[in-house]
């Protein structure tokens, strides 16, 4: 059910719950914001060029071309064509995981079992992989078009060994975070746990999400502005709509 929108900057609201998933087109000059409700939310996402979905979101180089291990705000999410899918400019935590991968229906299955819907109904639990396929599927795509995802809300640490632990419950009830879409992206996303999870059931944990119109890109842009390598993203996604329109 479609959640009654108090804010008059939300265009459109609704709340995505645990262990689910959805997919959306994401416009040009469109944010979307994700508000963790109840503390402790994963949300897995991968990024599409609905024009041509070979081009997809591309960790390694959205990683090292910012010289960061983790994201958050000032930060933009990056194609493998160069190009930017979206920037973060509101983010309440500091941390979102890209590095920790996908939840597999085998994990899950060694983790905490499985309920399928034939016994258990509404209360079944999925893996990331399958959310996904079910969303790849919609557009023609399958699992050879399942790239490396984000994990938004969590938090993924390493110790002076390189070992990485997962940070239980990083996210807090009412954290959110704002992704401004820079070129029109198509958004698969799910709220299943994150495959490192220590939580003893699995966890059910729900997300809202709120679409709203963008402010232009202002030339003290905080994403624009971090690094050198976003102005070069900029500027692609500039030649790539400027070639896209005429």
């Amino acid at each position: 059910m479609i959640e009654q929108i108090k804010d008059k900057d939300v265009l459109y609201q609704d709340t995505l719950p645990g262990g689910t998933h959805w997919s959306m087109l994401m416009r040009k000059g469109t944010t979307l914001r994700l508000i963790d409700k109840e503390g402790g939310a994963n949300v897995g996402m991968l990024f599409y060029n609905p024009e041509n979905t070979l081009e997809r979101y591309n960790a390694p180089d959205t990683l090292k071309c910012q010289h960061t291990f983790k994201l958050t705000k000032g930060h933009c999410l990056y194609s493998d064509m160069g190009r930017i899918f979206c920037s973060i400019t509101e983010d309440t935590l500091g941390w979102h995981d890209t590095v920790g991968g996908n939840l597999t229906n085998a994990l899950m299955e060694a983790t905490w079992g499985i309920k399928d819907y034939q016994q258990f109904r509404n209360e079944r639990t999925i893996s990331g992989e399958h959310a996904f396929l079910v969303e790849l599927a919609k557009y023609g795509l399958n699992k050879r078009d399942m790239a490396a995802n984000l994990n938004l809300f969590s938090c993924i640490k390493a110790d002076d060994l390189g070992n990485l632990s997962f940070v239980e419950n990083h996210s807090k009830a009412g954290d959110y975070l704002d992704l401004r879409f820079e070129m029109d992206t198509l958004v698969m996303l799910h709220t299943c746990p994150h495959p490192m999870s220590t939580a003893e059931s699995y966890p059910k944990k729900p997300v809202t999400y709120q679409l709203r119109n963008s402010p232009a890109v202002a030339e003290d842009d905080i994403c624009l502005n971090a690094c050198a390598e976003n102005r070069r993203g900029f500027e692609n996604n500039r030649l790539y709509h400027l070639c896209a329109h005429h």
